[in-house]
């Protein structure tokens, strides 16, 4: 505006030069007032030019620009900011932390849901075939165990035991398995039941048949198959007794242990506990040894051209000295006893009737530790373990004389089992 103003003024201006010129007779060129104007316009311009960024500082410095804000104020702001920061973080992690207790807690319910449609599938299928299962010998003996109801129970503990074996038997009441009225609170209070497990003789009645029914009535803790006994049946022994027991006992689990191996009670009860929840649970030293076709020698496999070429391994299946499966599993064995191959080794016999099934082999390496001084190392170093014996006698090494010592040096104490909680 200022630059056009003066240029019309200039322009008036010249307009009345003109007039005066031509009123004095002296004419003015074109050029010269087309000069002067533009002249004027630039000028005009650099005056604009120069006063409006104040006018912009001016108008910027009260409108657009806050007041400074005071440094105390901005730490306080800052301060604020970090403790909101914190706060959220604190609050994220408590979320986080309550986010994944429930994603525990949903896991464990599926776990014993899972486990509680297996028991049901194989308890309704023991139901279906009971009356066909009941015709299969050795599986109903005519007992005083047997009862139409089964007990509940935690665990029931089978002591493979033998005719000539009583003082093996004797060596165990004294130490890790309690006698008399202890035993009788151990399965009442706790639902621990332990028991010896023998058959009959080839000739029923006969002394040594009469010799086991005296010492049951003394201590109480045989349990009888219709089973003749004999080493190169005891898979058939190992089959009737998880078939009978379940039938008798309804446990989370069932444990076959030898009787020259030494246990902690409390130990193998909080172990087995930590697997309750899951279903089709093998529990046991796993290990994968040789098929042994040459005859003479102890473990001599008559099937071994099952197992390949000659030099292979069994698949992998828990030691025979002690191991412990669930219910279900047990249930399985009842149900399909009539069909279940037995090999010569009942360890081996046992992991074939599994090993083709969805179940869980859990390799429990406190299930085989030596005896002294491996078993008290461990023990001295807070590492108790659930069972002890000697690889190279496949039990505790002459365990009549060595059980007690074995017991001493190994023991957890007389209370630790009652001190379990389940």
């Amino acid at each position: 505006m200022v630059s056009i103003f003066s240029s019309s003024q200039l322009l008036s201006s010249a307009s009345s030069n003109n007039n005066i010129k031509k009123m004095r007779g002296k004419s003015v060129s074109a050029k010269v007032i087309f000069a002067f104007c533009l002249a004027s316009f630039l000028a005009g311009s650099l005056f604009t030019t120069q006063t409006r960024p104040r006018h912009a500082e001016s108008y910027a410095a009260h409108h657009l620009i806050p007041n400074i804000i005071p440094h105390n104020h901005l730490q306080d702001k800052l301060d604020a900011a970090t403790n909101e920061h914190e706060h959220m973080r604190k609050l994220v992690e408590s979320k986080s932390r309550d986010v994944m207790g429930e994603v525990m807690k949903t896991h464990e319910a599926i776990q014993a849901l899972d486990k509680t449609i297996s028991t049901l599938e194989m308890e309704l299928a023991a139901a279906r075939t009971s009356k066909i299962s009941s015709t299969v010998d050795g599986l109903y003996p005519a007992s005083s165990n047997h009862s139409t109801t089964p007990r509940k129970a935690f665990v029931v503990i089978g002591i493979n035991t033998a005719f000539s074996s009583k003082k093996r038997r004797d060596s165990l009441r004294d130490t890790w398995m309690l006698r008399g009225d202890k035993l009788k609170k151990l399965e009442k209070n706790k639902g621990i039941v332990i028991r010896f497990v023998i058959g009959h003789s080839a000739m029923p009645g006969g002394v040594l048949d009469r010799a086991i029914d005296a010492e049951d009535a003394e201590h109480g803790d045989f349990f009888r198959l219709d089973h003749v006994e004999g080493y190169h049946e005891l898979s058939t022994k190992t089959r009737l007794f998880f078939s009978r027991a379940v039938t008798i006992w309804d446990a989370d689990f069932y444990v076959k242990v030898d009787d020259d191996v030494h246990v902690n009670l409390g130990m193998l009860v909080s172990t087995l506990a930590k697997h309750r929840s899951r279903p089709r649970i093998y529990i046991g030293c796993m290990k994968s040894g040789p098929v042994l076709s040459q005859k003479g020698l102890k473990y001599h496999e008559p099937e071994f051209l099952k197992f390949g070429e000659e030099g292979n391994k069994y698949f992998r299946h828990a030691t025979g000295q002690i191991y412990a499966i669930s219910k279900d599993l047990a249930t399985y064995i009842s149900i399909n006893s009539a069909i279940l191959h037995r090999y010569a080794n009942e360890d081996v016999s046992l992991g074939s009737w599994l090993i083709g099934l969805e179940v869980q082999h859990v390799d429990e390496r406190s299930m085989c530790c030596g005896t002294p001084p491996e078993c008290k190392w461990k023990s001295d170093a807070g590492n108790l373990c659930v069972a002890s014996f000697d690889w190279k006698c496949s039990g505790v090494c002459n365990s009549v004389e060595q059980m007690k010592q074995v017991h001493g040096a190994c023991g957890e104490g007389d209370a630790a089992v009652w001190n379990v909680h389940l």
